[in-house]
């Protein structure tokens, strides 16, 4: 028995039910024929926070608790037993970590796919992501993310590619797929000046009557019936800590809760319904770079974004909505200390992510000009020692002749923040957790306690009869 098969079948046993065994084996049309044991959903949301681990979930609670005075929705919706929860295995085809276009193929496509493909297998097969679908059973569909529209987690509900680079591709893609709301970042792939063809696509989704919206005040002017475009930002959108501080981004750039509240606005005109996906991308962004206040608020603004879901959803008692994430990432934690809570509240006052921080430190800079930028992002006054550990990295050429400022050292600053505010991370890259994934509304019966990341595809299908045989 080949490895993958054992574990498959592993997963399946303990699970145990006749629904997920006949689903594990990709037999979906036998579904549609069942009599769905609650009311069909007319619309779905499905948010996913790319990259969240179950320390970040937890750490924004905590700082919603301790800032705000309030708990986080998604954890208000646990404790009010609003949702069904389950944990989620998030394995590709080719790895029990996955990468965030075979997780959202998964999805999109129903079968597990090679790590950075989307909707197609090793051999080149094609699988029908799950938003083509329901756009030709007449539903309005979209997507909006923090990151640039054709990344992985928006495409892989939307497109087959073979790499998940072929950006400029995806954008040729959604113009002829003609799906009713996409918004993010992403200008490089559909601007003149930032395509290798010098193609404006801008002017091509004109032409075939798309609204293109590039700002916040376009955005919230687009009219319902007509397909928009938003792109917002060359690549993806800026941190909600370093967008909160900024007038002129917090009055030009939309957040993803203003996203989603628009995009549920000129999709529920449809009769038939709407399925969109939102994502937060920058959590998985922040938490690559060990980033922790932009994870956070990052964090933060989705649950934003789950709050306008479900203030939709309660209102509407038609709209199924899923929240989840598509891996971890980084695992970060507050960890165990005498002042663990005194040193997490400096997440109240921190100015700036480290990201931009880092941008700011320039070669040359002195070591007490690194130290003040530090305090100045921060809030906290930190060693002069501690700083020229920064400082070395801009000041040092490396043995190729590059300087070090090439490669940021998020790292080490994640290193020296974890002294001062107590969160500490394992490492920069994704894990093979299962995941949390809650489900609200008609059809949330259907999900079980423990799911495998291709149940969810045919569940959704089931969830609002599209496809019934």
């Amino acid at each position: 028995m080949k490895r993958r098969d054992f574990l498959v079948q592993g997963a399946m046993a303990a699970a145990a039910t006749p629904l997920i065994n006949a689903l594990r084996n990709n037999k979906t049309d036998s579904f549609f024929a069942d009599d769905i044991s609650s009311d069909k959903a007319r619309n779905i949301i499905f948010l996913v926070s790319d990259g969240m681990s179950s320390g970040t979930l937890a750490m924004a609670d905590h700082l919603f608790k301790r800032k705000m005075g309030r708990q986080s929705t998604w954890i208000q919706l646990y404790q009010d037993k609003k949702i069904n929860r389950a944990i989620m295995d998030m394995a590709s085809a080719n790895s029990l970590v996955t990468d965030s276009a075979a997780a959202s193929s998964s999805w999109g496509g129903g079968v597990r796919v090679p790590n950075g493909s989307l909707n197609m297998g090793a051999n080149n097969e094609k699988y029908v992501p799950i938003m083509q679908k329901f756009k030709s059973a007449g539903k309005s569909v979209g997507c909006v993310t923090t990151v640039p529209i054709t990344h992985a987690t928006p495409a892989g509900f939307c497109v087959n590619m073979k790499s998940r680079d072929q950006q400029a591709e995806i954008a040729e893609e959604y113009k002829s797929l003609r799906f009713d709301v996409m918004m993010g970042g992403g200008n490089e792939y559909f601007s003149s000046s930032g395509r290798g063809d010098g193609r404006d696509m801008y002017a091509e989704f004109n032409a075939d009557g798309f609204q293109v919206v590039r700002d916040k005040t376009a955005m919230l002017s687009a009219k319902p019936g007509t397909p928009i475009l938003g792109v917002f930002s060359d690549s993806g959108l800026p941190y909600t800590v370093d967008q909160q501080a900024d007038a002129i981004l917090t009055n030009t750039i939309p957040t993803l809760a203003e996203m989603t509240k628009k995009a549920i606005e000129c999709m529920s005109q449809n009769k038939k319904g709407f399925v969109l996906q939102v994502e937060a991308g920058k959590v998985d962004w922040a938490a690559h770079a060990n980033d922790t206040a932009a994870l956070l608020y990052d964090q933060i603004a989705f649950d934003d974004a789950v709050t306008e879901a479900m203030t939709f959803a309660e209102k509407d008692k038609k709209t199924l909505v899923i929240i989840t994430t598509d891996h971890g990432n980084g695992n970060p934690g507050l960890i165990y200390g005498s002042k663990a809570d005194e040193n997490f509240e400096r997440f109240f006052d921190i100015r700036q992510s480290n990201e931009n921080l880092l941008d700011n430190i320039k070669r040359g800079d002195s070591v007490s000009a690194v130290r003040e930028k530090i305090e100045q992002a921060w809030n906290v006054g930190v060693k002069a020692e501690e700083a020229s550990g920064i400082h070395q990295f801009y000041n040092e050429i490396k043995a190729n002749g590059e300087f070090a400022v090439l490669k940021k050292p998020f790292r080490p600053l994640a290193q020296l923040q974890e002294k001062y505010f107590s969160v500490g991370w394992a490492c920069m890259s994704h894990t093979s957790d299962y995941v949390e994934f809650a489900a609200y509304g008609p059809g949330m019966d259907l999900f079980p306690p423990f799911l495998l990341n291709t149940d969810v595809h045919p569940l959704l299908l089931k969830a609002t009869g599209v496809g019934k045989k």
